[in-house]
């Protein structure tokens, strides 16, 4: 299987958020955009410690993304970066970053669910 970027369902796009994905033998394989000042933070509020759950490998394409985990330490992934995610991190931007990601599909899409519900205007 593949495609490109634009090729992948689109996920969520909000504002300059932009994420696609699709769901591959069991993985999520995804492409995500991120503006300046993106912040999961508060978007993980509620779930398990605050905090993403699943595991993620990926590879950052431009910018950077800095991570904590639920140890409390942080790190930086820059453009150039293949990485490893441990579930129990969240994340925010201070420049922007577009990353290639793939996580377990199981696993990942409560998350995807919960950052969906907590973006959508209250009714």
């Amino acid at each position: 299987m593949r495609a490109s970027e634009k090729e992948l369902d689109v996920e969520l796009e909000v504002g300059d958020i932009v994420t696609r994905g699709e769901e591959w033998g069991g993985l999520l394989v995804r492409h995500l955009t991120l503006p300046p000042g993106a912040d999961f933070r508060p978007l993980f509020k509620g779930l398990p410690g605050d905090a993403c759950q699943c595991a993620h490998w990926g590879y950052v394409i431009a910018g950077s993304i800095h991570l904590r985990y639920a140890d409390g330490t942080e790190e930086v992934n820059r453009a150039g970066d293949v990485y490893y995610w441990p579930g129990g991190h969240t994340g925010w931007t201070d420049e922007g970053v577009t990353f290639a990601e793939f996580s377990p599909a199981a696993d990942l899409r409560p998350v995807l669910e919960h950052v969906g519900a907590q973006l959508s205007p209250s009714v």
